[in-house]
Formats: structure tokens, sequence, C-alpha cells
């Protein structure tokens, strides 16, 4: 379909006039609204205002404008039927083979901090919606345009086919334009939805529209026999997992993508060269130290037998140094997750053609809600953003934590808010040094804690441990002492405080409360 009137009318006007003036070049005829309109003519382009193309002025201060037949008349009219042409040539109306527009910057205004209701809704697009929708829906003969990341291809396409776009290409068009437009309606719909009775806005909208974009269809999903893909929070923070770029191994697979943001979002709450190690979405090594080497040597001695086919996420480059500490150990991983590689360490790394490699931004701004899917439904909730310094930390103990266990119980604590509870985390010398978690009794968490510890020959004799929520019993006090702790922190709020205080002073322990629990299920 070759291209010889366009309608241009755009809110966001990044390349519009480069686009308008390669059109020009081709011969189109350019018609246009308002302030798009204006800066055509101030660049010298021939542009039909659109009030004079109608013979109606905009009116209702900007509210109506293309809202008249001789638009939708020349946009929506089919090609193929002669009933169609007859009928809008009688009337003087010319066909519009090409509409760009992009729509009012409602959700731009909605984020400034005190927009009122009267603000937002003058900016809901109207009759930009009604032209993007017409053209999009009669794609067999008018190309949509509402991503000004498209213009210079569509030029490029029409000077090699002589002024016309494909079919091919119009379809692709029209499913962006009604994507555009339905992500419009329901960021309106979530915004309005979530005013409470005063019009002031809530958190949580009363009827939730979510959009994702799919990033790939992945090998398969939790098991071989179910399919499974990657989709991507168009507004997804830099530093979350959902802006990987893999440049190395297999595909990835359901698993492989769900440990990796348990490993990365870890990784990243610390500020030390860090190494993370994860197995089934659980930390089972975490450390820190003055080198990511020195890190990783640590995180892996936590429970080496449990790392074996783990994930590994670092919050720095990843050089030669901790790819030779791999090959040393034998330690097979599935994926390794890090800012980046240096190129020593990828010369290295390339050899081990299965093992998949992600890069990822080290941003550690948190997402705003998190969402599981359920029978029928789905949990959404804040994340679990709420950080504690030695300040906040309340002592109930006659013992007081010395400053090396105030540093190694924060770094506990940091640890336990990403293992699945209940969790129990054994610490020591900034490294995990035994780890219970996903068990349904807190004591049973203590007790495989301990055992991984032993198991990997790590003595717990003063180890510092905390616990994701309170310790509802005593029993879990006396089976931490019996390990070999020396100080515990924990959430408190039992109705049994006094008794697991009582038992922690009986055995000389420090502990302290948090006020705030850790659950992750």
């Amino acid at each position: 379909m070759k291209i010889r009137q366009a309608l241009l009318s755009v809110s966001d006007k990044r390349g519009i006039l480069e686009f308008a003036r390669g059109l020009a070049n081709d011969g189109v005829k350019l018609l246009s609204t308002g302030g798009t309109a204006k800066l055509l003519r101030d660049a010298g382009l021939e542009v039909v205002e659109i009030g004079d193309y109608t013979g109606f002025p905009e009116m209702l201060d900007g509210r109506v404008k293309t809202l008249h037949p001789k638009v939708h008349g020349g946009i929506l009219a089919r090609r193929d039927v002669d009933a169609h042409m007859e009928t809008i040539a009688a009337h003087g109306i010319p066909a519009i083979d090409l509409v760009c527009v992009n729509l009012y910057p409602f959700r731009e205004t909605v984020a400034r901090p005190g927009v009122t209701l009267e603000e937002a809704i003058e900016n809901i697009d109207i009759g930009g919606p009604a032209m993007v929708r017409s053209a999009a829906k009669n794609y067999a003969a008018v190309a949509i345009v509402t991503d000004p990341g498209d213009y210079a291809a569509i030029l490029e396409e029409m000077r090699g086919n002589g002024g016309a776009l494909t079919l091919e290409a119009r379809f692709a068009l029209a499913k962006k334009a009604f994507v555009h437009t339905a992500r419009y309606d329901g960021a309106i719909a979530n915004w309005l939805t979530a005013l409470d009775d005063k019009n002031a806005p809530r958190l949580f909208p009363e009827k939730l529209q979510l959009a994702f974009d799919c990033v790939e269809v992945l090998r398969y999903g939790e098991n071989p026999h179910q399919e499974a893909a990657f989709y991507r929070d168009p507004a997804a923070l830099p530093g979350s997992i959902a802006h990987y770029v893999q440049s190395q191994g297999k595909a990835l697979s359901y698993n492989n993508i769900a440990d990796a943001d348990a490993a990365w979002e870890c990784v990243k709450s610390f500020d030390a060269p860090a190494c993370v190690i994860v197995k089934h979405a659980n930390p089972c090594g975490v450390a820190i130290a003055g080198t990511l080497q020195a890190a990783y040597e640590k995180a892996f001695r936590t429970d080496p037998a449990s790392a074996f086919g783990g994930i590994l996420a670092f919050n720095g480059e990843v050089g030669i140094d901790v790819v030779d500490a791999l090959s040393e150990r034998k330690h097979f991983v599935e994926l390794i997750i890090a800012p980046g590689f240096s190129s020593a360490a990828r010369a290295e790394l390339v050899k081990k053609a299965n093992l998949r490699l992600l890069e990822a931004p080290l941003e550690r701004a948190p997402n705003a809600l998190e969402m599981k899917r359920i029978g029928g439904g789905m949990l959404v909730q804040t994340a679990d953003s709420f950080g504690i310094s030695a300040e906040n930390l309340k002592l109930v103990t006659r013992r007081a934590p010395s400053a090396e266990q105030i540093e190694n119980l924060l770094f506990a604590w940091r640890v336990a808010k990403f293992v699945k509870s209940n969790a129990i985390v054994f610490c020591g010398d900034g490294m995990t040094l035994g780890v219970g978690a996903g068990q349904m009794s807190r004591i049973d968490s203590t007790r495989i804690a301990a055992i991984k510890a032993q198991n990997a020959g790590l003595p717990l004799k003063g180890a510092c441990v905390a616990s994701d929520a309170f310790f509802p019993f005593r029993d879990g006090i006396d089976a931490l002492a019996e390990a070999g702790a020396g100080a515990v922190i924990q959430p408190g709020g039992s109705v049994r405080d006094e008794e697991v205080i009582a038992a922690a002073d009986e055995h000389d322990l420090a502990m302290v409360f948090t006020g705030v629990r850790h659950f992750r299920h």
C-alpha cells in the first residue's frame, strides 16, 4: 500500500520532525494538529492543519479536533470495498494511508507528586486512541505508527518499496498499536480505581491491570513436561534480573531464572564484595570479603554438596581469579550472574559451553510490588525492603553482643531475608556457616542448619544466628546453644518472649530483637 497522505498528531515529539521530513520527501501529503502542525510548519514543511482540512476549528480547549467523519472516514474506509470508496468520494473525503499518533502523557502526569484528579482527567486522550484503534483495525489499508522508535525503519521500508509499506509491516504496527492503547487505558483504570473516597491515591487499585512483554520462550518450566516463557514488566527497574543479557550458554529454563533472581536480589544487598550460591531458590552459601574470589571461597565452604549444580551471583566484575577458583574445585554450576566479566574470565569461561553467563546492571532499588499467582487469583504486596542498623537493635539479654558479633548478626539477618521460612542462619566471619530453610518447624530448621555446618566441618562455637521470625518456645534457643551459638538476632513478639529470653540468659547468649520479621514463602 503506497502512502500518499499521512496524519501526524503526537504528544511525544521525539523524532517527529525528521519523520515528517522523510515522508514529505517521498511525496506524502501531511495533515496535522495543533502543536505538531506548528512544529512542522516552523521547520518549513508544507502541512495542512486538521481544522482547515475538516472545515471545523479545534474546539472545547482541544478536546474536539480529530473526531470528525472526514478524519475517521479517510482512515476506516476499506479500499477493497467499492461501496466504501464510493461513499468517501461522494463526501469529498480523501483516504488517509498513515496515522502517526501517540497519546497525552497520562502516566507521566499521575507520576508527579501531588497531582490532582482534574489534572489527571485532562490528560486522558480521547481523539488519539480513537484514531489509533481506527487505523489499527484497518491495517489492511492503513499504517498506524505509535512508537518514535519505528520512524527510521518505516522510512527505510518505504524507500525500498517505492513509497509503500507491506501488509506484514502494517499488521506488525497494528498489533503494537493495540498494545499501546490497551496499556494506556490500563494505566488510567489502575490510577482511577486506586483513588479513595476523598480522591487520594492508594497503593492498590480495585481493578488491577497488568502488562508484560514476552522476552523468550524457555526450554521448559519447573519440570521438562511443562512449557514456560519469561515475561518482563515494561516498568521493571534497571537493577532487576528482568534486564539480564545472556552472553553464553544453553537456553534458560524456568528454574534457572527463578534461582538467578533469588541469588541476584540477595547479592545486591551487600556493599562489600559478595558471593551468593543458590540452590532451589535458597541461599546455600553467602559471604563477603575483600575480593570476590575470597567471598566465593568462603561461600563455597558453607555447603559444598549443595553448591554443586547451583547458581552463583557476584556484585562485581568476575575476574580470572574467580574462574580459577571454580576450576580448582571442579565446581559445576548452572549459571553465573554478575554486573560483568573480565576479558580473561570470558576467555576461560567460554570453554564451558553449557555454562550460562548473565549480566545485569547493579542497581539496588527494590521492585515497588511483588506478585504471586494463586489458583484463580493473585497476591500483591510491597517489597520487603525494611533495613535495620545496629542502632535499631533492642538488647533483651544480660549479655550484650560485641561489636564483631553485631556485624555478624546484621549479616545473618540480611541473609535470612532471602531464605525460605522457617529460616535459621548461622554466620561468622562474614560468611554463612549453616542454613536451615523451608521447614514446618523452626526447631527443625535449627537442627538442619547445625547439621549442614557439621557436614561442612565448620565449627559453630560462638556463631551468630538469625531467625526470620520469633521463637515460639524456648526449645529453639536450647538447640542453638547446644549447637554452640553465641548470639542471636530475631524479631521478638512471641507471647513466650520472656521464656525465650530467660533461656538465652541461662545459656549466657546475647540476644537482640529487630521488631520486624522476614517471612519468605
